[in-house]
């Protein structure tokens, strides 16, 4: 229940129109409890009235029937519409707060969650589930208590023409409320498995489709069917679990419904045949009888509706309860100016716990405007190092200072504000070029939007395409080059304008006039700010301030380009490699 209840808070913000909404349900499901009444009214004083005149029966009826025509056809319609529209416009308001919640939890997430997590799950999550909790203000918040208050008022009604009747109208409630605790407990736990399978399936489907042209390339569509296949049956088999468990839950309760009308049936033709009830009340009683075991028949699929709405619950806030791994001290302040002196002190990091640690007391002082250049063999903590900087992760020992201060002293958003990065493989967002390029000032005119693209060297080749600037890139940027996706990455930080800039691998993918245009770039961006690279083609640091050889988490030498290649260590049998290659 802790669930609902933390659900309700989203709620809370619109009671009044909840209150507004119920009442109108309450008209919309109290006027068809007429409709039995008339139909005694009809039978007992109109149709079998011996006092009446022919005339006078036909009259009666017609006036009676013209004012249930105008309940009906002009009262109802609006009542119905309103009752509609505001059970619709909350569930729709409430979910749009859920969602934005978690989409603000998503961003506060660290990348440590997000390489154990895979993103389809995590969509599924955000997009099916919170759309599966909207059933539970629809259902549970109004219709549940609207069929409860049209169950009490027919039985109010039933009571006053023959409480012997009514005693068994509702002399299989016991077995209800049983059978409903019984089914109901199990039907939950398969609902939340069920979720979990079919999350299963989306986060499978989303990788495979993000990793589309590494299946062609190797030809393994058939295999891919066959992993897909077995997801797809995991997901059958937990669906017909469901599918079993809600059929037995139907057909049980809907036996229990069924059988009460029989035995009113039963009683009440008896007390017509010994005189003690009038035809006409049998038969409103009878009809009656549906507006009773209708709404609990519609409580059946209510409670269905629930245990999925609660299940999807369940997943929403057990995502939101995800903790963070990096967040703000209680008075963190922001880092409003930055000098640009950067110090590793006794740096030791590992991802988790259980896990090897992958750097090993760095130590390494950076002057501001100083460029840096980490190299070395894959794996060694190269891209790791410049990783702690921004606080994508926390550093397990040490600390990491920028202008004196400990870097967690500050707010990370402030942090990553002042930070620019090129990685090696940007992504860019399905939008034009210059809504990507924005990502750095969203609040940039276009001139300096133009003006950023030409120092990267950009400009050209996007007034060569179809739409310039409003140019179309597809997902994660798929209509461009490499080179080109990357001159629009540093377009970016240009625009930026920050004091620390790091580039991780930057060109290693390119071809070398692509290199060429994104180096000369890059040093124009470098100049006068503090700038780490992670390079793994070693002619483009060689202008670096100073280079640091890190091997296996630690830093084996440090110095100038001349300085390393006249040590004859680490740092020149790396660079005389690719030279010879």
């Amino acid at each position: 229940m802790t669930s609902i209840r933390r659900y309700l808070q989203f709620v809370k913000p619109y009671w009044k129109i909840v209150a507004v909404a119920v009442c109108i349900g309450i008209f919309k499901f109290g006027i068809p409890l007429l409709t039995p009444l008339i139909v005694k009214y009809v039978i007992d004083d109109i149709v079998l009235a011996e006092t009446l005149l022919q005339d006078e029966k036909i009259t009666k009826l017609l006036w009676l029937m013209g004012i249930m025509f105008f309940v009906f056809v002009v009262v109802r319609p609006p009542i119905e519409y309103y009752r509609q529209y505001y059970a619709q416009w909350i569930g729709s308001k409430v979910l749009y707060d859920i969602r934005k919640k978690l989409f603000s939890h998503i961003q506060k997430l660290s990348l440590r969650y997000y390489s154990n997590r895979k993103v389809g799950e995590i969509i599924s999550r955000v997009i099916h589930d919170v759309e599966q909790t909207k059933n539970f203000v629809i259902t549970g918040l109004m219709n549940i208590w609207l069929d409860l208050f049209t169950i009490l008022i027919a039985l109010a009604i039933m009571f006053t023409m023959s409480p012997w009747l009514t005693l068994v109208a509702i002399c299989m409630f016991p077995f209800y409320g049983f059978s409903i605790k019984f089914f109901y407990s199990r039907l939950r736990h398969l609902t939340r498995v069920r979720s979990q399978a079919l999350a299963e399936v989306q986060g499978h489907l989303h990788e495979r489709i993000q990793g589309m042209n590494v299946i062609k390339s190797f030809a393994l569509e058939n295999y891919e069917k066959e992993q897909f296949a077995n997801r797809n049956g995991h997901f059958l088999e937990r669906a017909l679990d469901h599918t079993r468990w809600n059929a037995k839950t139907f057909a049980v309760v809907n036996t229990i419904t069924d059988v009460a009308p029989l035995l009113v049936i039963l009683v009440s033709g008896y007390f017509v045949i010994t005189g003690r009830l009038e035809i006409g009340a049998m038969v409103a009683f009878v009809m009656y009888m549906e507006r009773l075991y209708n709404p609990l028949r519609r409580l059946v699929n209510s409670s269905t509706t629930l245990t999925q709405s609660i299940a999807s619950m369940d997943r929403v806030f057990e995502f939101l309860d995800e903790k963070y791994d990096i967040v703000d001290l209680e008075n963190a302040k922001p880092l409003n100016y930055v000098k640009g002196d950067i110090s590793f002190k006794n740096v030791t990091f590992r991802y988790d716990e259980d896990s090897l640690t992958v750097i090993k007391d760095f130590n390494l002082e950076v002057k501001a405007g100083e460029t840096i250049a980490f190299v070395g063999m894959s794996g060694g903590g190269k891209s790791t190092i410049i990783s702690l900087i921004p606080r994508f992760y926390d550093v397990t020992e040490g600390s990491i200072e920028i202008d004196g201060y400990d870097i967690r002293n500050y707010e990370v958003q402030s942090i990553r504000d002042k930070i620019g990065m090129v990685l090696q493989d940007n992504i860019l967002f399905s939008d034009t070029i210059k809504m990507n390029i924005l990502m750095g000032n969203p609040s940039a005119s276009d001139d300096e939007v133009v003006a950023a693209a030409m120092a990267a060297n950009a400009h050209d080749f996007i007034m060569n395409l179809p739409n310039g600037y409003d140019t179309e890139v597809g997902e994660r940027g798929v209509k461009l080059s490499g080179g080109q996706k990357q001159r629009i990455a540093i377009a970016r930080v240009f625009l930026k304008n920050p004091p620390i800039l790091i580039f991780d691998e930057a060109t290693s993918a390119l071809d070398l006039e692509s290199e060429h245009y994104i180096q000369e770039a890059l040093e124009i961006l470098a100049k006068n700010r503090t700038t780490f690279i992670v390079a793994h083609r070693l002619s483009t640091i060689t202008h670096a301030d100073r280079i640091v050889v890190v091997e296996d988490g630690r830093m084996a030498e440090i110095g100038k380009h001349d300085e390393l290649m006249k040590k004859d260590g680490s740092y020149k049998r790396l660079f005389e490699v690719q030279q010879l290659n």
